[in-house]
């Protein structure tokens, strides 16, 4: 029987509150919330559980007493009970609060602006549009098309990080609109400052009376789930490192921009909003309370998202990983001093070793990939001879390879820090080229060297591959159009010519010209040597100095010896349309002096003969048109082109 209401005391009137609110003996007070009533209730509540609480502790300290009455035990069961009833009923109320300002984040109002410090690498050139197969075809694991794509993607990547300001958009709601910055990061306001307040009020009294392990649960359980949505809006899959790793690399390849933007997101956005919020409510009511909070909410699926990472990481090595694990590496590299801040409690250490730990690992994948490209390169087995005499898709594919890397110079100078393990003049080993470090390569560095590496591993490669032809002066063609390819590259990629250095380019580029000399002298030689005075002239009284039959030999071997290089060198190919129209002037320069020179000493002798036109085939504008039509990589008339009969 409850004492009368004037001889009621405050504990009484305490426990009257309690057990009016106590879920599990009323329908009105398991239909209703006490933070969702009237002030005043919630204050009259709040203030009943400290009255329960006083008293428990002072009957407690009473029962220590021997000389304690039975009823004392009493008093003090009876209040444990009534706050066991206050705690789980706070325990609801702080759920509710929690559930009614969880929500997502608003990723698509979040700009993240550029990023000073991340990576600015510049789009190099892609190739041109010639020969953009496969070179799978010919038996390389190297994909041609991968320079394109790769510059695509980082275009679009640059794209999305230079866009927008550091702020919240507009259209954000009121609860998510301010923010604070430290460095790069943007903490928001998850839950407005009014339930804020009242989330530390239950917490408090939950934590007052023994109740923290229960408090941090309900408030781990609530905030994780608002985390998993979050992720699921950003795109981040709940993916082991073996799901990752079994996927196809083509799908990798459009997951991971996302989990770079995402991962930018968590750290700077959802995770530092979520360890404001466990300060907001936490701090001070107890001994790194918000820090065990924190890492309750968040530690797993900061674990996920950084599984992603190392994933990538430990996966098999191939080329063209390359450039995803640059991004991914220079995205993380950036994100660690923000790590560092966001996880910097002592219970967050694990998170903080193992985004380092990744690092690492991103590096040392990184170097030992640019490894497998040069070995790669080297062993490249394709025997087949590519038509005309063309640029090998070897050469475009390691050239746009190695253009892209230069892009990533500021990364991979700081990455390559050892020389190429390269051949020397005196080593025995025949499968591998000769490369001293000579005063041109002095103060390079190890990047500079390893990409200098890579364009001689694929001259020497290139060198084999030219002995497959059966023509020597196409194979000369072959490693002309080759080696200019690659002087042309280096020219046209300013990071990759100031590391090259112009001393070794203009080895290069003497190599091109040496190879164009060599096809000349293994072509026209021959041919010019049809147009030579000597043994064309006989000694006797009745001889005009000169044997027409030697004569018309010599017309017709030079006929027969131009139309079979006209036949063939149509059909070769020289794809520089500068270098193609150089090559033909300089035919040009040394095929029509002579013939005009020949046809000007000997053309009478001829022509006062039998069938002149048999032996006098051509003008010297019928060869310098049919000139013309070399090095363009089809079959022509098997006559030449006659503008002039005389």
């Amino acid at each position: 029987m409850e004492p009368p209401e004037d001889k009621r005391t405050p504990l009484d009137e305490a426990e009257g509150i309690i057990l009016r609110w106590d879920s599990t003996a009323s329908e009105e007070a398991r239909d209703k919330m006490i933070f969702d009533s009237d002030r005043n209730e919630v204050d009259r509540y709040l203030q009943a559980v400290d009255e329960i609480q006083r008293s428990l502790s002072s009957a407690t300290i009473n029962s220590n007493d021997e000389r304690s009455s039975r009823s004392s035990n009493s008093d003090e069961s009876s209040l444990n009970s009534t706050i066991q009833i206050a705690m789980a009923r706070l325990e609801d109320e702080f759920r509710n609060i929690l559930l009614s300002h969880t929500a997502p984040l608003e990723t698509e109002s979040i700009s993240l602006g550029s990023d000073p410090s991340s990576s600015t690498h510049s789009h190099g050139q892609v190739d041109d549009h010639e020969d953009e197969g496969s070179v799978h075809d010919q038996g390389l694991n190297l994909n041609l098309n991968l320079s394109l794509k790769l510059a695509q993607q980082r275009e679009e990547r640059d794209e999305a990080e230079g866009e927008g300001g550091d702020s919240v958009a507009d259209g954000a709601s009121s609860s998510r609109s301010s923010y604070r910055s430290t460095s790069s990061i943007r903490e928001i306001d998850l839950v407005p400052s009014d339930a804020i307040y009242d989330l530390r009020c239950i917490a408090e009294r939950m934590i007052a009376a023994g109740y923290l392990r229960e408090c941090i649960q309900v408030y781990g359980s609530v905030r994780k789930s608002a985390v998993d949505a979050s992720f699921r809006r950003l795109g981040i899959e709940k993916l082991s490192i073996g799901d990752v790793q079994r996927l196809e690399w083509d799908q990798l390849e459009a997951k991971i921009r996302r989990w770079i933007h995402a991962a930018k997101v968590c750290v700077r956005v959802l995770f530092a909003s979520e360890k404001k919020l466990c300060e907001q409510i936490f701090e001070n009511l107890g001994t790194d309370i918000d820090d065990a909070c924190f890492v309750e909410t968040v530690k797993g699926p900061a674990i996920q998202l950084f599984n992603l990472f190392e994933a990538i990481s430990i996966s098999r090595r191939s080329p063209e990983k390359l450039f995803k694990i640059l991004d991914l590496h220079d995205a993380l590299m950036v994100l660690i001093p923000d790590i560092d801040i966001v996880f910097e409690a002592k219970t967050s250490e694990s998170i903080r070793i193992q985004a380092a730990e990744i690092l690492s690992r991103l590096a040392e994948a990184a170097r030992g990939i640019l490894s497998e490209f040069e070995n790669a390169v080297l062993r490249e087995p394709s025997r087949v001879p590519v038509p005309g005499g063309t640029i090998h898709p070897l050469t475009r594919y390691v050239m746009n390879y190695i253009s892209l890397i230069s892009d990533y110079k500021q990364t991979l100078i700081e990455l390559i820090v050892s020389k190429p393990a390269t051949g020397t003049r005196y080593g025995s080993d025949p499968t591998t080229p000769d490369m001293e470090f000579a005063d041109e390569l002095e103060g390079k560095t190890p990047l500079a060297l390893h990409l200098i590496w890579v364009i001689v591993i694929l001259q020497f490669n290139l060198d084999g591959k030219s002995k497959h032809y059966k023509d020597t002066s196409l194979a000369h063609l072959f490693m002309m159009n080759n080696v200019h390819y690659i002087v042309q590259k280096v020219k046209g990629s300013p990071e990759l010519r100031e590391m090259i250095g112009d001393d070794y380019l203009k080895k290069l580029t003497g190599k091109f010209r040496q190879a164009a000399t060599n096809y000349q002298r293994a072509t026209w030689v021959r041919v010019l040597y049809c147009l030579r005075d000597e043994g064309l002239h006989v000694s006797g009284s009745f001889s005009s100095g000169v044997s027409k039959s030697a004569l018309r030999e010599r017309f017709k071997s030079f006929n027969a010896m131009f139309e079979d290089v006209h036949r063939n060198q149509a059909t070769w190919l020289v794809p520089d349309a500068q270098l193609r129209e150089e090559l033909r002037i300089s035919i040009s320069e040394k095929l029509l002096p002579a013939y005009r020179s020949f046809l000007g000493r000997f053309r009478a002798h001829i022509e006062s003969g039998k069938h002149p036109e048999n032996y006098i085939k051509y003008s010297v504008d019928d060869l310098e048109t049919a000139v013309l039509d070399f090095f363009e990589g089809y079959p022509v008339s098997q006559h030449i082109r006659r503008r002039s009969s005389s």
